[in-house]
């Protein structure tokens, strides 16, 4: 696929992308249910399904936490796990949600990212966001979530958003949920669908929040 092939899939407005719905997944580390952190992430996924239908998919890290483990110790992803990874392969976008432990992300959020393929996020777009109980963690996006993210080469859109307790029901919290997915959803057009796919550069990919 040449670059120019991409620009004109990411012309297109309505969600669709070679005559196909894009497809978002949803990686939540939440550990309680019912979790604020899954619900944080099903309110961004809405979102975005607002501004570009999608098909989704959410992917609960506490259902794979025992695959996680034994991937580490063998080598070898467990059926759920595998099904996780090829998701995450094949997503046009990702939204990823952690609640905050030790002013970070949990072990388990950071263990599921580190048994995926290592190139298995270059160019793709992420949303980030976080949950926790008091504001005093929001910082986490920025000095947690987004150097891992960048790392893994992923791109990650400028609007992050991380809901403490007293968040939920405030203003402001519905405001940050629209303009992140807005982002997400005019860079997903443009992102490799699989390892090994073209890469746009990442100038163009944030120029596309321009459009």
């Amino acid at each position: 696929m040449t670059n120019d092939q991409v620009r004109n899939e990411g012309t297109r407005s309505d969600g669709m992308r070679n005559d196909r719905r894009m497809k978002l997944v949803v990686v939540s580390a939440g550990l309680s249910v019912p979790s604020s952190t899954r619900l944080l992430a099903d309110r961004l996924a809405a979102a975005v399904d607002r501004h570009a239908p999608v098909d989704i998919e959410v992917i609960e890290l506490r259902e794979l936490a025992v695959e996680i483990a034994h991937n580490f110790t063998n080598g070898f992803p467990g059926k759920g796990l595998a099904a996780a990874q090829d998701a995450v392969a094949g997503a046009d976008g990702l939204v990823v949600v952690t609640p905050v432990f030790s002013a970070s992300y949990s072990g388990l959020f950071k263990s599921f990212f580190d048994v995926l393929d290592k190139e298995a996020l270059v160019g793709k777009p992420v949303l980030i966001g976080a949950t926790g109980g008091t504001g005093r963690h929001s910082l986490v996006l920025e000095h947690a979530l987004r150097p891992l993210f960048a790392y893994l080469r992923a791109v990650v859109v400028p609007t992050g958003v991380y809901a403490a307790s007293e968040d939920w029901g405030a203003e402001g919290l519905a405001e940050r949920i629209e303009r992140a997915a807005g982002e997400l959803a005019a860079l997903m057009p443009l992102a490799p669908r699989g390892v090994g796919e073209t890469v746009v550069p990442f100038a163009e990919q944030l120029a596309a929040l321009q459009r």
